[in-house]
């Protein structure tokens, strides 16, 4: 079978939209639509419902969606296992994402990889939350996933790095030039913070030192934050890797007493490791003890 029809599906419904999905494969949206419809048409059923937000699996969809899943991730495995007995000069790498390590480390990453091994592609899933990026690995829609520690168990995770998470300041804030932001401050400067499904660290933080910070404003966007913090709104807590990233006119200094955020690589437990995931992986654990 041919699985190019079934990967655009999945694709479909990853992104709930078959714009959406055409955009992000590189096909037209016609074409998207008659992959799918010829799926429909080839095993009788109907995979998807279309609505005004875009599309949803139908119960036949539900129920076949694992197999299809699987079908891919089979595909996916033999071409990887072809792969490592050409050297690895072929191959699709599928890598879940979040917004620090696609601009701090992705770049260096993938330039430094394809001088290696020029003939992989990228495909780069990138999402907002931890969590969307554990559940693309656990099922299979990506070969390996950048994410914040700890994980559930149906993953295995290679430790990367520590970030730093920063109290972040306007630029005239009275302790702009402090060596450290006490905690207890929390409770008198307007907060701005990132939502808790995004960020659990933060609400951690304020467990831990009982504080009642004075919340003024809860966003879902960490540079709308930032933005907010430059024009005098607030102060917030972001990571270190996020802050060395933007361009704003803010200052950054560590916390009273430090706290980190744990990343790490995660693959599925359980699954065999496709060479490329392997290789990619050592790679990345290699790049980072070499980059500051």
């Amino acid at each position: 079978m041919n699985t190019i029809k079934c990967q655009i599906f999945l694709k479909a419904v990853e992104l709930g939209s078959i714009t959406r999905a055409a955009e992000d494969m590189g096909y037209t949206q016609s074409a998207v639509s008659r992959s799918i419809a010829d799926l429909e048409r080839e095993w009788d059923v109907t995979l998807l419902t279309r609505n005004k937000d875009g599309v949803v699996l139908t119960a036949q969809g539900e129920s076949l969606l694992p197999d299809i899943q699987s079908l891919c991730n089979a595909q996916r495995t033999l071409e990887s296992q072809v792969s490592a007995l050409h050297g690895l000069t072929s191959g699709t790498l599928r890598v879940g994402t979040f917004t620090s390590v696609s601009i701090h480390w992705l770049p260096g990453i993938m330039k430094e990889f394809l001088a290696l091994y020029p003939g992989i592609r990228f495909q780069l899933v990138s999402k907002w939350e931890f969590t969307e990026v554990e559940e693309l690995v656990r099922r299979g829609l990506v070969d390996c996933g950048f994410l914040g520690l700890p994980t559930g168990d149906s993953l295995d995770v290679s430790p990367l790095r520590r970030d730093r998470l920063l109290a972040v300041l306007p630029p005239d804030h009275p302790l702009a030039g402090a060596e450290r932001y006490p905690m207890a401050r929390l409770t008198q400067d307007p907060f701005i913070l990132i939502q808790e499904d995004r960020d659990m660290e933060i609400s951690r933080i304020f467990q831990e030192e009982g504080l009642r910070p004075n919340i003024q404003y809860t966003l879902s966007d960490d540079f709308a934050i930032l933005a907010m913090v430059e024009q005098g709104l607030g102060v917030s807590i972001l990571s270190e890797m996020l802050v060395r990233s933007t361009n704003r006119h803010v200052t950054a200094i560590p916390l009273e007493r430090p706290r980190y955020r744990e990343i790490g690589l995660a693959v599925r437990r359980g699954a065999p490791i496709p060479p490329l995931t392997r290789c990619f992986r050592d790679f990345v654990l290699q790049w980072l003890e070499q980059t500051p």
